[in-house]
């Protein structure tokens, strides 16, 4: 067995060789990776249970991780990117959660092509408003906040995929091809979870696009 590498080592460490090095025994690599990626993943299941469900997220979350120690031993740098991997996890065990409960909503049909318009993350933006004013006044400060509240209502009415889909592209950065790989379904219905997901997002939040756009 190699001999574990010092902390300073483990934060250099790409995520693919932490978790080969902790499945080579290297506890302390893992230490490295749950830090790295605690508040991300809880994030990510936390906002795809959605209101109804966040007292059940500490319990995902926590599946999530045993999954990840259990299947160490099978992960692949040749296949999909740690963080691609581990984040399937946890969208796997999330939406059993969801339709266990009752809280998923299919994919229902839709019409028209996609347009091939890149996708803005509606939250950055509302982020960006608020730094990129040197002195926000309290109103400003108060608007801001609530459209943070009111992104995070939009999310939790969407139906259950799409979400996933917004939450896995714009929050977590897996592109469109590393989501319908890893999620096993196809390219065009990755796309359209994330088009009509944004659409239902924008009717939702448009009261602050407005403000957003205005000011550009």
């Amino acid at each position: 067995m190699p001999a574990p590498a010092d902390a300073d080592d483990h934060h250099a460490m790409p995520d693919d060789q932490l978790m080969l090095a902790y499945a080579q025994g290297d506890t302390a690599a893992f230490d490295t990776l749950y830090a790295r990626h605690e508040g991300a993943l809880f994030r990510f299941v936390r906002r795809l249970l959605g209101a109804r469900l966040a007292a059940q997220a500490d319990e995902v979350f926590q599946d999530t991780w045993l999954r990840i120690v259990s299947a160490r031993e099978s992960f692949s740098p040749q296949g999909a990117s740690w963080r691609t991997w581990a984040f399937t996890i946890a969208h796997n065990l999330a939406m059993d959660r969801l339709r266990v409960s009752g809280r998923e909503v299919p994919l229902g049909a839709h019409a028209g092509d996609d347009d091939g318009e890149a996708v803005p993350t509606l939250e950055r933006g509302v982020r960006g408003a608020v730094d990129a004013a040197a002195h926000p006044s309290a109103e400003e400060l108060a608007f801001w906040r609530a459209a943070g509240r009111r992104l995070l209502g939009c999310l939790d009415e969407l139906p259950a995929e799409q979400r996933a889909a917004f939450l896995l592209h714009h929050e977590d950065g897996l592109t469109v091809e590393a989501m319908a790989q890893s999620l096993g379904i196809g390219f065009e219905t990755v796309r359209s979870r994330l088009r009509y997901g944004l659409q239902k997002l924008r009717a939702c939040m448009a009261r602050y696009l407005a403000v957003l756009e205005g000011g550009r």
